[in-house]
């Protein structure tokens, strides 16, 4: 019985060696886990080994559209590690291990799509209070826009608000207060994920007295 369990612990323990890599991605509604996902630049994601082996040399390749030898444009060497997407188009990110025993393994692509910009802006609001329409700022569905500045002008050229957030926006006032009914002026300058150069000009109508009430 001795000889047994002397003979058990001679015997090295084998360490599995898997990768089951994917990407992290946290959403609204929480953190999700896949192989592929389309999302809006910017685009956060962690990339994930899923290693048992947490002793080999990993090494993270991205390519763009399609994996070809030697035309990544991005290399990492952590065992997770962690990358911002602010370009348009299919990103493709393998992951290649080598384990102390010589053993390699090449993970399949983990695909990562970054969808084209989007960006339109009204031509009124109505910033009193009853939660519709209360902030001037980009239409619902904007995406990939990588680099924003807006800025609003009353009709004599003066600079009233600027934001450089897209989810933002400007509320009615100026140093506090109300500003009265009449129009504005916004200029938005922005950048989207696909290289589009967005330089928008126009007319704000800010109406007080409108309401959902008596647009019915």
């Amino acid at each position: 019985m001795i000889l047994s369990l002397l003979l058990l612990t001679a015997i090295p323990q084998m360490i599995s060696q898997n990768i089951s890599p994917c990407a992290e991605i946290t959403t609204e509604t929480g953190d999700v886990q896949s192989t592929s996902y389309e999302g809006s630049a910017p685009l956060r994601v962690r990339f994930l080994s899923g290693s048992d082996n947490h002793d080999g040399y990993f090494e993270w390749r991205f390519y763009k559209n399609e994996v070809i030898e030697g035309q990544h444009y991005l290399l990492r060497h952590e065992e997770n590690t962690e990358f911002t997407f602010t370009e348009a188009g299919v990103h493709l990110v393998c992951l290649y291990v080598s384990f102390p025993d010589g053993e390699e393994m090449i993970s399949d692509p983990i695909s990562i799509t970054v969808k084209s910009s989007k960006l339109e802006f009204p031509n009124a609001f109505s910033p009193n209070g009853d939660q519709h329409n209360d902030v001037y700022k980009a239409k619902d569905g904007y995406q990939s826009i990588v680099d924003f500045k807006a800025t609003i002008y009353n009709r004599w050229g003066q600079k009233l608000f600027e934001w450089t957030d897209p989810s933002k926006g400007w509320d009615g006032t100026f140093n506090g207060k109300d500003v009265k009914d009449g129009v504005y002026y916004v200029h938005v300058q922005a950048k989207g994920a696909d290289g589009v150069k967005y330089n928008i000009k126009k007319d704000v109508n800010l109406l007080r007295g409108f309401t959902e009430t008596t647009n019915k």
